[in-house]
């Protein structure tokens, strides 16, 4: 399943801002993934929310925005170049490394395809490399501009008209990107490159997919398209080229190794990501968890409130506390679920409370529990389950109460 995806901005190559999305998976995070959009296309084209889709569900994060002067990013798309959206590339990689974690997968659409090969050496952290209809040169793109090509040579730009739309064409467009060497840069990767492409794609011709393929080395794979056009417009093509990358992905993008080294492998260690008013994001181990507050106390809604954890944490350990109990005594339960619901509340107004805890006075946060139990068990057996369900570590730590000790790092900054 996918979490609700966040709208964000970061500042692109030349200080313009860009608009992005970032859809993460409703578990943890296995890895990030980077998406590089069509030339004149937006972050929002079907496939790239189909692919968005399919890796969420997998347990992959997919960053994709629009490139200055696209979509709604900000700066003037007419002095933009190959070499722009790159570096724009780049920018994206590090708001991914500062606020969350580098991208081990590229993923690039046609033009955008020829980006993430050039760009992809200069991110360290990247495993592996798709790229979807995507040209062996970069100026196959020049082809499109027809007879505006001496146009914009002999007068320095031209209005061209592509997919329907009118756009700025500058010459310096047109010297940068035959500059380009994506076959060398190809030949260079050092990652694992999987190219899709469509054998009737009539904007890119599939002679494209045959040299990128020949100047990669290995691991290399190569997936038909079959009748998919350029675009992807067919839902279906696009699902399909999702849940080919999805699975080849995972081949390379496995959980991360616990570093036992690492002075706080066995820490929960909490980071705001600088997005919105709370949002935060905690390191377990290998897994990575958004924790945020809701849209109605000023967050983003991106993931459970503090809270929300707690209460799961007294879900999760009962749940858990019921299963070792009934395996020991031999008790045949086919599932086992809680439903945790939390409120503050006024202690002489706590609905089932001790008389202790209604005797405190002032507000006290509440916890009910609702204890799911399925399999032929006796009402005795089911009675004497609740009872192991108050045995549960974590409800004795919430009814006993436990210290915490604050203190400031060790250099008074981190």
């Amino acid at each position: 399943m996918t979490a609700k995806p966040i709208r964000l901005t970061f500042a692109g190559h030349a200080g313009a801002e860009l608009a992005a999305r970032l859809d993460l998976p409703e578990g943890p995070v296995r890895a990030y993934a980077l998406f590089a959009h069509c030339f004149t296309c937006s972050k929002d084209v079907i496939a790239a929310r189909r692919i968005a889709q399919a890796l969420t569900a997998s347990g992959i994060g997919v960053l994709r925005f629009d490139f200055t002067g696209l979509g709604g990013s900000g700066g003037d798309f007419a002095s933009t170049n190959f070499s722009s959206n790159v570096a724009d590339l780049l920018a994206a990689a590090d708001f991914l490394r500062t606020h969350y974690e580098a991208p081990g997968l590229l993923i690039g659409h046609s033009l955008g395809g020829a980006a993430v090969l050039a760009v992809a050496r200069e991110i360290p952290e990247a495993l592996a490399v798709a790229t979807i209809g995507a040209p062996a040169d970069a100026d196959h793109v020049v082809r499109n501009f027809h007879a505006d090509l001496e146009t914009i040579r002999r007068e320095g730009e031209a209005d061209v008209s592509l997919a329907g739309r009118t756009f700025t064409i500058e010459r310096q467009f047109l010297d940068d990107i035959s500059e380009q060497a994506v076959r060398e840069r190809v030949a260079h990767l050092g990652k694992a490159l999987l190219v899709l492409h469509a054998p009737r794609d009539e904007t890119v011709g599939i002679d494209n997919a045959t040299a990128l393929f020949v100047a990669a080395k290995h691991p290399k794979s190569f997936v038909s398209l079959d009748t998919a056009d350029h675009l992807l417009s067919d839902p279906q093509d696009a699902a399909y080229a999702a849940d080919v990358i999805a699975a080849w992905a995972s081949r390379y993008l496995g959980a991360a190794v616990k570093d036992e080294s690492d002075p706080e492998a066995d820490a929960v260690v909490i980071t705001e990501t600088g997005l919105g008013k709370f949002q935060s994001i905690a390191r377990v181990g290998a897994h990575r968890l958004l924790v945020d507050e809701p849209e109605k106390v000023g967050g983003l809604d991106s993931g459970p409130s503090p809270y929300d954890f707690l209460a799961a944490a007294l879900g999760a350990c009962t749940v858990m506390t019921l299963r070792m109990y009934a395996e020991h005594k031999g008790i045949d339960l086919a599932r086992i679920g809680t439903t945790v619901h939390h409120a503050k509340v006024h202690a002489e107004d706590c609905a089932g409370c001790s008389g202790d805890v209604r005797a405190r006075g002032g507000k006290i946060d509440r916890f009910e529990r609702i204890v799911h139990l399925s399999g032929d068990i006796d009402d005795d057996t089911r009675a004497r389950l609740l009872e192991i369900a108050d045995k549960c570590p974590v409800h004795r730590t919430l009814e006993a109460g436990a210290a915490v000790i604050t203190r400031q790092s060790s250099d008074g900054t981190e």
